[in-house]
């Protein structure tokens, strides 16, 4: 019996330890990043993470992502609606050769919404998309800059697609690439020299205003 009563204690330990482990690794509505940050931090205000991989991971869906400083958080794919936001601290993305700096691919939410506001994203040359929509329903960009992709600056293939405040330069690609299955809203954008300034399929550019394309090799008004 007594034996029996040990085996319990010890079974009902390991199951309050458990519950309590997994309590501690609840995700938050509002995570952390910051360039003195740890991936291994639970990304609070006061143990943030390093990268922006690192936050998503522990940001409940519709939660937010904060940049507490200036810093180089990474590349990120987004599976869940989110914001990030770098609150003009020069938060950057800075992308691998062949990568690109944010991919959203939301297949499973039917009102998916991802907000990116103050990031700044820089491909060095090498990397794919700035942004790249592979599947979503709403994403806003707001207050940008993207520099320096092989490819596009964004990619739309899916979803609407609202930039706004936004530069987008120097890329391979276009600047924004639209195709058959996005839309696109912009204002207050510059599209300067790019491979090609705007692209869109047809019917896929749903408004248009203060745009200032200069500087590209194709794609400006003659």
């Amino acid at each position: 019996m007594k034996k029996l009563r040990l085996a319990f204690l010890a079974l009902l330990f390991a199951g309050v330890t458990l519950t309590l482990a997994s309590s501690g690794q609840a995700q938050a509505t509002r995570t952390w990043v910051s360039g003195v940050g740890d991936d291994v931090n639970p990304c609070t205000r006061t143990a943030p993470c390093k990268t922006f991989a690192g936050a998503i991971s522990q940001t409940v869906m519709g939660g937010e992502i904060d940049a507490l400083d200036p810093g180089g958080f990474g590349a990120v794919t987004i599976t869940k609606s989110i914001t990030i936001d770098g609150k003009t601290l020069f938060a950057t993305s800075y992308a691998q050769p062949g990568s690109s700096g944010i991919n959203i691919n939301i297949a499973y939410e039917k009102d998916a919404k991802v907000r990116i506001r103050g990031l700044s994203f820089n491909g060095i040359g090498a990397g794919n998309h700035g942004i790249n929509v592979i599947a979503a329903n709403k994403v806003t960009v707001e207050d940008c800059v993207i520099d320096g992709f092989g490819n596009n600056g964004i990619n739309v293939g899916a979803g609407v697609v609202f930039v706004r405040n936004t530069t987008i330069r120097n890329n391979g690609g276009a600047g924004i690439n639209v195709a058959t299955g996005g839309q696109l809203a912009i204002d207050d954008v510059t599209l300067i020299f790019n491979a090609t300034g705007l692209v869109g399929a047809s019917g896929s550019i749903s408004s248009f205003g203060n745009v200032v394309l200069y500087g590209n090799k194709s794609g400006d008004p003659k």
